[in-house]
């Protein structure tokens, strides 16, 4: 197999977030499992998505300008990405921007700073969910 064909049967992960240092952290750990493109903002992940369709986004809440719920919400108001898994990033928790993103239909959030065997984790779970231990409720 070609390293093209390699590059091609891989999952497209996009990876948007407005810190370098998170992006270049993901970017190191999914680049042998996953085709990583990582940009800086939602208008920048916006632009992207007019061209290509990802597997997957990793979508950070809390950007300048537009943040993730925004973002989030204009990816869903078009017709071909409604269905685009994504999971959110947050360096905080607060449950009123994890209720927003659920209702936009996220499969799972991370909050930062996360460990690698975590993001892989999460990440496999979204494109493999049969091959995942079930979750526990927190209540």
């Amino acid at each position: 197999m070609s390293q093209r064909e390699v590059r091609d049967a891989k999952k497209r992960v996009l990876a948007v977030d407005d810190t370098a240092v998170v992006l270049a952290r993901i970017s190191d750990t999914l680049r042998n499992d996953y085709d990583v493109i990582t940009v800086n903002s939602g208008a920048r992940a916006l632009k992207y998505l007019e061209l290509e369709k990802p597997d997957l986004i990793l979508l950070d809440i809390q950007m300048a300008q537009m943040d993730g719920i925004e973002t989030l919400r204009k990816i869903r108001s078009k017709k071909d990405q409604e269905d685009i898994p994504v999971i959110m990033l947050t360096g905080v928790e607060d449950k009123d921007f994890v209720l927003a993103s659920a209702k936009l239909g996220i499969r799972d959030y991370i909050l930062k700073p996360f460990s690698s065997e975590e993001l892989l984790r999460r990440i496999h779970g979204v494109f493999r969910p049969e091959e995942q231990p079930p979750m526990k409720s927190e209540s």
